[in-house]
């Protein structure tokens, strides 16, 4: 096993409800509660800031396939940033094609999903990925 590499994102023990209530748009706020509930169900674990702005569940170990890096990251999570959210979704977003055919207006990068507001995808959609994304890794 390789050396655990020390990244600027860590766990931190701020409030997560202190967070999402300092949110200026209420609608992000109402977003960030609901996909707070959707996380919290699916991987059955209390939720953290990691680093300045996001939210995570839980902890894992990931290894870089082209480095051998090992950083500590948590296993699901979001950030609501000024123009959408980015969720983390740990999983090879391209596999769930269908799905995201079915989810509504978004874009995906390496592992994320990003979405201006919930009121933009199909909820039961983005509940399944995020049901997946924590049975899978």
């Amino acid at each position: 096993m390789g050396k655990l590499a020390e990244i600027k994102t860590k766990q931190t023990e701020l409030s997560v409800e202190d967070f999402i209530n300092s949110l200026k748009s209420e609608e992000q706020r109402k977003d960030s509660l609901v996909l707070l509930k959707l996380m919290k169900k699916a991987t059955k674990e209390k939720p953290k800031i990691w680093g300045s702005s996001m939210i995570g569940f839980g902890k894992k170990i990931y290894k870089s396939p082209a480095t051998g890096r090992e950083v500590e990251w948590f296993k699901l999570g979001f950030s609501p940033r000024k123009a959408n959210f980015s969720l983390h979704l740990v999983l090879d977003i391209k596999k769930y094609s269908a799905e995201l055919k079915k989810l509504g207006k978004h874009k995906t990068g390496v592992g994320c999903l990003y979405i201006n507001k919930l009121d933009d995808v199909d909820l039961k959609v983005l509940e399944k990925l995020i049901e997946i994304s924590a049975k899978g890794k």
